[in-house]
């Protein structure tokens, strides 16, 4: 399939909008949300295991119920995007993930938890590809790379906000506290963000009437090839994330607010690396790939490195580069698959290969318990971890870049 050229989208054309830094906000803060309700669970797991009757291994099982829903959400949430409009889609999203994140404060038993998890990864999974189609149609490639940046911060804010506010509030108000707290503000952003987002700028010059096309994806070779990196690319990511508070407390002893700060500052390490790789992959011209692999071969080596460390010292100053290493390359990623698949398409193509990215999101959690519980070894389950992006750097290797027609037109 021939690649195509990355130009300017239709309604971008002429002057930029100055709301679209409002679109970017109100998309960043409804994101960010949506991360702090899924990731709130890796600081309640070990104290709700013990209430639940649930050994270490088994606590990932509620992580994947979470992503069974995610995976299925983003495979034909893209698709309604695309087709109902990104602003209806991430306020409907928005309303249901906070209900049944709500409902999540009063479960007693392992099988309404399970399911109440995969029904708020359901409600969860739209916000992605309908966040990345706003941007795609505010944002031209000249400051696109940057506002994915700024716009996938959330996620590592969400990794650095849940670990430090949860434990407290966890202390304070229990699990049942945490989960209503987090279900109406969800439900609340969800208003906020109906009055405030628009599809596309007024002044448009035409608008979207392409109907999405999920065969798309299976014909596009560097779509596939950019899914099976980024499924690579998570598994390291957020196999840490949900792991290396529960590694830490039974690997090395630390208090629960010790294991927190921690993660919360290998969050930290990609709040700035996120927008500045996209700031200069745009002065360099829309240059994607080359900073990908830069950053998932270190990753590999950091994941082992990290998982040799044996003093608090040593995972405190290694932590913000092991999150640097670990968030920047699907911020690029992202990018350049908006820019692969075109405007028309941004949503599915977005959903599509972010559901097969998520899977590596499901299947590393309990892929990591397995392997911990078999070995009880620390350094073991994080050699599991670096197998991600290790086979994600393979995958990028043949991946091409689309011309940039914009800046040889506008040169």
């Amino acid at each position: 399939m021939a690649l195509p050229d990355v130009q300017e989208p239709a309604v971008t054309k002429g002057m930029p909008s100055p709301y679209r830094w409002v679109i970017l906000f109100s998309a960043w803060i409804a994101f960010l949300l949506t991360f702090i309700d899924r990731l709130a669970w890796a600081n309640v797991a070990v104290s709700a295991g013990e209430s639940l009757g649930l050994t270490v291994a088994a606590l990932g099982v509620f992580v994947t119920a979470f992503y069974v829903g995610y995976v299925t959400s983003n495979a034909i949430g893209g698709f309604f995007v695309d087709r109902f409009g990104a602003r209806s889609m991430l306020t409907l999203g928005l309303v249901f993930l906070g209900l049944f994140t709500y409902c999540f404060s009063y479960v007693r038993f392992v099988g309404t938890g399970l399911v109440l998890q995969a029904l708020m990864g359901l409600a969860a999974g739209v916000d992605y590809a309908a966040c990345m189609k706003l941007l795609m149609v505010w944002f031209g490639i000249r400051d696109r790379g940057c506002a994915v940046g700024l716009f996938l911060t959330a996620t590592s804010l969400g990794v650095v906000t849940t670990n430090l506010i949860v434990p407290a509030l966890l202390k304070g108000f229990g699990r049942g506290g945490v989960y209503q707290g987090l279900g109406t503000v969800t439900m609340a952003c969800a208003v906020i963000t109906f009055l405030v987002l628009r599809d596309a700028p007024s002044n448009a010059s035409e608008r979207n009437i392409e109907k999405p096309n999920f065969a798309m994806l299976f014909h596009n070779r560097d779509l596939l090839l950019l899914a099976a990196a980024g499924f690579g690319a998570l598994w390291g990511t957020w196999g840490v994330a949900f792991w290396a508070n529960a590694l830490l407390v039974k690997g090395h002893g630390f208090a629960v607010e010790k294991a927190g700060l921690v993660v919360a500052l290998f969050g930290i390490g990609a709040v700035v690396a996120k927008p500045l790789v996209g700031l200069v992959s745009d002065w360099l011209g829309g240059i994607r790939k080359v900073p990908i692999l830069i950053c998932l071969p270190g990753f590999v080596v950091m994941l082992l490195v990290f998982g040799a460390l044996r003093t608090d010292t040593a995972f405190m100053l290694t932590a913000p580069l092991l999150g640097v290493f670990a968030f920047v390359p699907t911020t690029l990623m992202a990018t350049l698959i908006a820019e692969v698949a075109g405007r028309g398409l941004t949503g599915s193509a977005t959903g599509l290969t972010n559901a097969l990215w998520q899977l590596g999101s499901a299947i590393v959690p309990l892929a990591v318990g397995a392997v911990y519980h078999a070995s009880n070894s620390f350094y073991a389950a994080f050699i599991m971890l670096a197998l991600g992006p290790l086979l994600g750097t393979i995958a990028m290797l043949p991946v091409r870049e689309p011309r940039r027609t914009e800046f040889q037109l506008n040169a």
